[in-house]
């Protein structure tokens, strides 16, 4: 299944049980992938995450039903997953501009937000510099965390994450044991096919087989893979994240290869990212379709 079509048949899901508990582990199930590259992907194809989506559709009929038909505010705030007439009123407020009951009262403008239909539009013009590489198993030698996608708070537990090995030594220590102090590593293990909603996320170096693991550390192999290595230039994060975006959108619903969904790798070189010369890289592990 392709990026595309996963995601709309994970968007229909939606659409079909707006009003239910929605579970994201069985919302990404639809898209064949796990809870964190479901999340991943439906950001960078749709630009919103996935919260703000269901939430803005949800506010946008529950919005309908009011200035349409005889409801109760309390009803529909049940209905569309709001535990009490005062969070939905908040919400609803912060979305329309005016309370539900103004809304049923005055029959006063309100906001619509339609639902998503993925489409990939081909453009010409555009260029990605990317090689497909089949590379033996490596070692690395990496910081862990365990994030997760439960309220999407791994959109700021790993920027913080990287905050605190650039000012706890972090860092120092890995390019201590590098073997090849190219590139440090960020690698998001995004769990596969599982529905895990929680994953590992690494800051490595490459090191030697034989490297000893220091307290707090861990020593990992990469396995043998074949990878899209796809390389951006210009400052972070905006640079790697416009390159995410044409990798999702362009090459993989064009090309003959499709994600493992077994990680990620985003590769750093030393150097000054935030000129808008620093060139960067994101490992992708592929198989043909």
């Amino acid at each position: 299944m392709n990026l595309a079509t996963g995601i709309q048949k994970a968007i229909d899901y939606i659409e079909e049980h707006i009003t239910d508990e929605l579970d994201l582990s069985e919302v990404a199930r639809q898209a064949a992938c796990s809870p964190y590259y479901f999340q991943k992907i439906f950001g960078i194809l749709c630009g919103i995450t996935v919260g703000e989506y269901i939430r803005s559709r949800r506010l946008t009929l529950a919005g309908s039903e009011l200035m349409k038909a005889d409801v109760k505010v309390i009803d529909t705030a049940l209905k569309y997953g709001y535990e009490s007439p005062e969070s939905f009123t908040r919400a609803f407020t912060r979305f329309h501009g005016v309370t539900p009951t103004e809304a049923k009262r005055e029959g006063g403008r309100l906001r619509s937000f339609s639902r998503f239909k993925v489409q990939i539009i081909l453009k010409g013009g555009n260029s990605m510099n990317y090689n497909i590489v089949t590379k033996e198993a490596f070692t690395v030698l990496e910081k862990v965390e365990q994030h997760t996608v439960v309220g999407e708070q791994n959109l700021n537990s790993i920027p913080k994450f990287w905050g605190r090995a650039h000012s706890d030594g972090t860092i120092d220590t890995l390019l201590r044991y590098a073997s090849d102090k190219t590139f440090i590593y960020g690698t998001c293990y995004g769990n596969g096919h599982t529905n895990s909603e929680t994953f590992d996320y690494g800051i490595a170096v490459e090191c030697a087989p034989d490297t000893v693991a220091p307290e707090g550390f861990r020593v990992n192999t990469i396995p043998a893979r074949k990878w899209v290595v796809a390389e951006c230039t210009g400052a972070m994060p905006d640079a790697i994240q416009q390159l995410w975006h044409e990798l999702c959108s362009e090459f993989f619903p064009t090309s003959d290869y499709t994600p493992t969904y077994e990680m990620d790798i985003e590769a750093y070189p030393d150097g000054d990212m935030t000129s808008p010369d620093y060139k960067s890289q994101i490992w992708i592990p592929i198989v043909s379709e």
